[in-house]
């Protein structure tokens, strides 16, 4: 029999590297061994391949924010990865085939549940498709003129406690909406808007529509939106305005202007967001924010109308 005086340490040839290594670090050889495999088989084609799965990833994750739709998604990957590991780390044969041949069925009822959300998407992506910016330096005279007599008729209803909503057409159109009130086609004043939302008048309920520099209609009905942002709003001052508001932008580009009846409140939405409780002046500084021309390049443009929110403006 051979005795060895030292402890004799065991080694191999790893692929990866030219050294022997112990054989302690044999899996990280192992690992760094499968990296490199991976990246020796990496061309343009995987990169293409993965940025689309990452970039569908993120514009379905990004459609469903802020939406009841997300509480469900959660929920959904809590019981399919609770179905995994149940199925892998105990035999039952029986549930296992139960979850098979159920699954695939399931899978059909995506359509059906995320409906609203995959019409919204859909929606964005025929309105970024068009590459129109703003108003031109010719009209801004008159876009200016139209913003103050908006914010001044926001400043005196917020004063009365007046409840108003003024919806305020930019390049999506908002004819399907206007077909739903009563048509006007007149000049855009203070005192007009005042007399609109007077308390229990026929035109009080529903939305003015502002369109190329006139109120095209009032009594207007908007869709309301399905988010739970207002759900999640500790406050109970938000009602069936503000959520047509928030509707408004969410299936158009257009910017709702809301005064509280409650509270005499001033509220601007846009892209599915709501900003509360601002003075008139700095409602009158987001609104020429927002109609202000820029020089913004096509691609640009066509970013911030399939993803509002990466290019929200915070003034």
């Amino acid at each position: 029999m051979v005795s060895l005086s030292e402890p004799e340490i065991l080694c191999v040839r790893s692929p990866f590297t030219n050294p022997r290594l112990p054989i302690t670090l044999l899996p990280m050889a192992n690992f760094l061994d499968n990296v490199f495999f991976i990246f020796q088989r990496l061309n343009w084609l995987s990169v293409l391949d993965i940025l689309l799965v990452a970039l569908i990833f993120f514009a379905s994750l990004y459609t469903l924010r802020d939406t009841q739709a997300m509480v469900l998604l959660r929920g959904a990957i809590f019981l399919v990865i609770a179905l995994i590991l149940l199925t892998s780390l105990f035999e039952l044969p029986a549930f296992s085939w139960l979850v098979q041949s159920t699954l695939p069925a399931l899978l059909l009822a995506i359509p059906v549940i995320f409906a609203p959300e995959i019409r919204r998407a859909l929606e964005r992506l025929g309105r970024a498709g068009t590459f129109v910016t703003g108003a031109n330096n010719n009209q801004q005279p008159e876009t200016l003129k139209i913003i103050h007599a908006v914010v001044e008729a926001a400043r005196r209803l917020s004063a009365r406690q007046h409840g108003a909503l003024i919806v305020m057409q930019r390049n999506d159109t908002l004819d399907q909406y206007i077909e739903t009130g009563v048509q006007l086609g007149a000049q855009v004043t203070p005192e007009l808007l005042l007399q609109i939302f007077y308390p229990d008048t026929p035109l009080h309920d529903g939305a003015v529509i502002i369109a190329d520099g006139r109120v095209i209609a009032a009594a207007c009905v908007m869709p309301l939106s399905a988010s739970g942002i207002l759900n999640r709003n500790p406050e109970r001052q938000m009602g069936l305005r503000h959520r047509a508001a928030l509707g408004a932008s969410e299936v158009s580009d257009a910017v709702s202007v809301v005064v509280s009846e409650q509270s005499g409140s001033i509220s601007i939405s846009h892209a599915g967001r709501m900003i509360r409780r601002i003075d008139p002046e700095r409602l009158e500084n987001i609104l020429v924010a927002f109609y202000q021309s820029s020089n913004t390049t096509p691609r640009k443009v066509w970013l911030q109308r399939f993803f509002p929110n990466l290019f929200r403006r915070d003034n």
